[in-house]
């Protein structure tokens, strides 16, 4: 990571969302409950999958392995944002903006080929049905795992050393909540035109080719719903998908704007209320999106429920 002859940062300065004292107590309070939310919500959903019989299926096996992923991703990102809130000393070190980077990175990645396995999984199931079992069985699922965790971990090696290669000079704030692309990239002192054109290239590769995928996915489940399903067959395959369409609306939609952008618009400071999108509410809303409008998922917490009242009436 040289830097030429300007002076070595050992840190930067997360300016985060305001200065106001009294909004950063109710800003802290806000974020604190969204972060025990999503994380139990999520969490939940993981031990619902293990211990629910009816939900061993690739479908839950990849939401289980997608709210893994959202909580890592969590953890990333929101325990330095609520410590910063409430300290006078919003800092990072050089090398820990480079792995909260890194790590942000990989899980995003990662989840953006995730969301694109399992558009995948559903076309299987409403397109080719009598073919699913041997299609979607056990190994081509852990393969597409490990595939998203591949491109992800690609991802955050080039994009993160891409970064931090750049000479940093002058100012050292970051005018964000954490250490993202963008904001970074409107603090380098030299000539930026090579580091955009590779992140956009992976940008395309990333958010705009697991789009594709998934888009020609559910055009396909579309086409195929309406074509030769009943209207009751139609009304279930629609409620199937339409929580995992949400999801990709959400993720990719804040993501695609935040980072298909030209460098002057960054650092202007709608960077940070854009990522929330992504990095707050998003991982607070999706568990809640796959689990209220399935009744797959709403069985198995029944079953648990009446399971558990048993054994305490025992």
């Amino acid at each position: 990571m040289d830097r030429g002859n300007h002076t070595p940062i050992t840190e930067f300065i997360l300016l985060g969302f305001s200065d106001g004292p009294e909004l950063q107590y109710i800003l802290f309070v806000v974020f604190l409950c969204i972060f025990k939310m999503s994380l139990s919500a999520h969490m939940f959903l993981i031990i619902l999958y293990r211990f629910s019989p009816n939900l061993q299926t690739p479908m839950y096996f990849f939401l289980a392995n997608f709210s893994f992923m959202e909580i890592c991703y969590i953890l990333t990102i929101t325990p330095k944002m609520l410590r910063n809130l409430l300290s006078e000393h919003k800092t990072i070190s050089f090398y820990g903006c480079a792995i909260q980077m890194y790590l942000f990175l990989l899980f995003a990645g990662s989840e953006c080929y995730m969301l694109a396995s399992m558009a995948y999984d559903r076309y299987i199931a409403i397109c080719h049905p009598l073919l699913y079992n041997i299609l979607m069985h056990k190994v081509i699922c852990m393969q597409l795992i490990c595939g998203s965790w591949i491109i992800g971990t690609m991802v955050a090696i080039i994009q993160t050393m891409l970064m931090f290669s750049l000479p940093f000079c002058g100012s050292h704030e970051i005018n964000h909540f954490y250490c993202d692309i963008p904001p970074i990239m409107a603090l380098a002192c030299a000539n930026t035109h090579i580091h955009e054109v590779i992140t956009l290239i992976i940008t395309l590769s990333v958010i705009v080719g697991s789009f594709i995928l998934t888009v020609i996915s559910y055009s396909i489940i579309i086409w195929t719903i309406v074509k030769k399903h009943s209207t009751s067959g139609r009304k279930k395959a629609f409620s199937t998908c339409t929580s995992h369409l949400i999801v990709v609306t959400i993720f990719y939609g804040s993501g695609s704007v935040m980072y298909l952008r030209p460098k002057s618009s960054y650092g202007t400071g709608e960077d940070k209320y854009i990522s929330l999108m992504y990095t707050i509410i998003a991982p607070l809303l999706n568990p809640f999106i796959y689990s209220l409008r399935n009744n797959d998922v709403i069985y198995a917490v029944r079953r648990i429920f009446y399971n558990t009242k048993l054994a305490h009436q025992c």
